[in-house]
């Protein structure tokens, strides 16, 4: 068996790379996600001289998923700039005559951080990246959970802190979570990235109040196995502790169970694969594909 192709595409950078049905990935490539013209013709140069024998597509969305629907493979709603109702399944098909998996790209992650990562020893996990944006991916018993569509878990609505008085940045909700908790609200609301934020500064209690909402509903929801949380802002090591000891707040012992009280410091946890959950995640989708 020759290599796989995987594709992560973000709504900031594209990541490329080659590897194995494994997991090991011998190479990879990343670029700034720009207009589909210019960006898509980077992707199919990266490609172009690389022997694969099916391709995996882990995009940002929202995405259509549904292989029964006429949009199958599209980019659909995106507040992304040129980007909307875009068909990146069709382009690429246009070029590479394999098999092509496709999917969003935190249902990518999950499934690779189900696989090969954090939670490679349960039988599923939800996977959160807080970023340019918030998505959530869930993977159940090996499966990546979809309905009509996939889920939007990153639109969720959440208490609002009360030392909090930022409107909110989400262009369809005001101050859904992604309004209020993905990386571009932390700069608004503070005027610097969050990564130049000391670890004592007040943003980091409102942000891990935010997040645990959010574990909250999810946990009460769906019941995850594990909850990984990727993504730059996540990248604050000193988060997770405020995170955990927040999601204990909230649930308040109603949920009596091991997971999410004696154990709760590995259950909430930074992806085990690192930055590579994504475009692993993408080999698993073409692996899959392959097979299929």
């Amino acid at each position: 068996m020759g290599y796989l192709g995987a594709i992560e595409g973000g709504g900031t950078k594209f990541v490329c790379g080659i590897g194995t049905e494994d997991g090991q990935i011998v190479d990879r490539v990343s670029f700034p996600t720009t207009v589909p013209e210019e960006t898509m013709v980077q992707v199919v140069g990266y490609f172009a001289d690389k022997a694969i024998d099916a391709l995996g597509v882990g995009s940002f969305g929202p995405i259509d998923p549904n292989r029964d629907s006429p949009t199958y493979g599209y980019i659909t709603s995106t507040p992304k700039p040129h980007w909307g109702n875009y068909n990146v399944l069709g382009a690429l098909k246009q070029r590479f005559d394999v098999p092509i998996g496709f999917d969003l790209d935190v249902n990518a992650a999950a499934l690779g951080e189900a696989t090969w990562g954090a939670a490679r020893e349960l039988a599923g996990c939800l996977y959160i990246t807080v970023g340019t944006g918030i998505g959530a991916g869930l993977v159940a018993n090996g499966r990546i959970v979809n309905g009509f569509t996939h889920p939007e878990m990153g639109h969720i609505l959440v208490r609002r802190h009360p030392e909090d008085k930022y409107v909110g940045n989400c262009p369809y909700h005001g101050d859904c979570l992604e309004g209020l908790a993905a990386g571009p609200a932390v700069e608004r609301r503070w005027g610097v990235k969050a990564a130049e934020l000391p670890s004592d500064h007040p943003a980091w209690t409102i942000q891990a109040d935010y997040l645990a909402q959010a574990c909250m509903n999810f946990i009460l929801i769906t019941m995850p196995q594990k909850i990984i949380i990727g993504g730059g802002v996540s990248k604050q090591t000193h988060l997770f502790p405020m995170i955990r000891h927040r999601l204990g707040e909230l649930l308040n012992g109603y949920v009596a169970h091991p997971r999410v009280q004696e154990q709760i410091d590995t259950y909430v946890v930074p992806p085990g694969l690192g930055d590579n959950a994504g475009l692993s995640g993408a080999l698993l989708l073409a692996h899959q594909a392959l097979q299929n």
